[in-house]
């Protein structure tokens, strides 16, 4: 009998403990390393008393870089295609010197493991630069918190994110949201909200430690979502005739405002500043000036003619309905943090002053205006919104078709005998789509009037 095999094998199986146990000293002789042990603050409200999330990390600088491909990916949340709709819009219009394009990648009922093995086919054929991921919900399982699925979430998440670094892709974990009801479609459910959405909580602070190890950005959906849905609906007057659900009328997938807080927590996330523009006027000297992606024109009799570029973000609709965007702009600082189009005003003498943008008027204190105001969120109604819902509808066209192109073309049976004619084929069909987009994005004349108002 040959016993050299055996001998070889007993070599290797020495060879390898002794490697194991030199690392395990290695890691022995490493000093511990403690905190900082912070949590998030919570309101006072007996609803958050049985939660303790981490305290997230502070969004950080410009993540993204001109003529970056932004891969959008999540579960069902982000296939309704609200969220990456608002992402990709604001992208479009409130920063379009980065010329960012960007790619929708939602499936409905995924969990990480799910993406995991078609992220290569799917995605990564596209060579994003940037890649944003939401997931958790699924990942939860829909039951009370365990260690195991903890683990289990935290090592198919940390896989994704090492995939993604392997091809040079900057990424940002996305926690998932919270629930507002218990799924009613799962028929393995088990535990009540409190428990579920503790759950969620939990692979919050996972996600969190992924992209800490993996030195990656983080973006928190659940803790301001979870704040938002305990506390909206009396900020907003809701009854049972009219509630305020910010996470959506089944518990799970957000209406618009919802969507809101999603979109707010990537843009930061992404390193938005919020800066869209501002414009200075002297009426002492009639001096007038405005800063980049805006031009000033003429300034006469109060009248200042510019033509811009660069939008604000036009977000309308009922304050006290979930499913408005402008309502979601009242549960995270939004405009104050993303969407910041700021009118200076030195005036001759104090008193009050109108100003009017397109056809609405709001009246200012002298105080108000030396300060500044924030038009894009005093004027709902304002000459950028009909340029803006153009490249809006444009997105909305656009990434329909993505997720048609991904779920349908790319796992066909024509996808598994040529995925390279698949590709060629789709590609051109979504080409004038991603044109469109383009095409919408003009630049907007307008004129912004200050009078003064006489006293009586």
């Amino acid at each position: 009998m040959n016993r050299q095999p055996l001998f070889m094998l007993s070599v290797l199986t020495i060879v390898a403990a002794n490697r194991l146990l030199a690392q395990a000293a290695e890691v022995a002789a490493q000093p511990a390393v403690f905190g900082p042990y912070e949590y998030e603050a919570k309101p006072d409200h007996e609803a958050f008393n049985s939660f303790n999330p981490r305290k997230a990390p502070a969004p950080g600088g410009l993540l993204l870089k001109a003529g970056d491909r932004l891969a959008i990916c999540g579960d069902s949340i982000t296939e309704q295609k609200m969220y990456s709709r608002l992402v990709e819009t604001y992208l479009t219009v409130c920063v379009p010197e980065l010329k960012i394009t960007v790619r929708q990648y939602g499936w409905s009922g995924e969990k990480t493991d799910g993406f995991l093995r078609r992220m290569d086919r799917d995605c990564l054929t596209f060579k994003p630069t940037v890649a944003t991921l939401v997931y958790g919900m699924n990942d939860s399982r829909y039951r009370p918190f365990d260690a195991t699925n903890g683990r289990w979430y935290e090592d198919h998440y940390t896989a994704i994110v090492r995939r993604f670094k392997e091809k040079n892709v900057r990424v940002v974990v996305g926690s998932p949201g919270c629930a507002g009801k218990i799924a009613g479609w799962v028929k393995s459910r088990a535990g009540n909200l409190e428990q579920h959405n503790i759950h969620l909580c939990a692979l919050r602070d996972i996600a969190m430690g992924v992209a800490e190890r993996e030195n990656v950005r983080f973006a928190d959906i659940f803790w301001p979502m979870l704040k938002a849905q305990v506390l909206a609906p009396a900020q907003h007057s809701a009854t049972e005739e009219k509630p305020y659900l910010v996470a959506g009328a089944d518990g799970i997938h957000p209406g618009w405002a919802g969507q809101v807080i999603m979109a707010w927590s990537m843009l930061r996330s992404l390193g938005m500043d919020g800066d869209i523009g501002t414009i200075s006027v002297n009426l002492n000297d009639g001096k007038f000036s405005a800063s980049d992606g805006h031009k000033a024109g003429s300034f006469s009799d109060g009248r200042l003619t510019l033509t811009s570029s660069r939008f604000p973000f036009c977000a309308r609709g009922d304050l006290d309905d979930h499913n408005s965007i402008r309502s979601g702009m009242t549960l995270v600082p939004f405009a104050d943090e993303l969407n910041r189009f700021i009118l200076q005003v030195e005036t001759p003498k104090p008193g009050n002053y109108r100003v009017t943008w397109g056809k609405h008027s709001r009246e200012y204190s002298t105080e108000q205006l030396a300060a500044g105001v924030n038009l894009a969120w005093d004027f709902a109604e304002n000459p950028f919104c009909e340029a803006f819902d153009r490249v809006d509808a444009a997105v909305g066209a656009k990434q329909a078709y993505e997720t048609q192109q991904i779920k349908r073309e790319f796992h066909s049976r024509e996808a598994r005998d040529d995925f390279d004619a698949v590709i060629k084929r789709t590609e051109a069909e979504r080409r004038p789509l991603a044109e469109a987009i383009v095409k919408a994005m003009q630049p907007v004349t307008y004129t912004i009037e200050i009078k003064a108002i006489e006293a009586r």
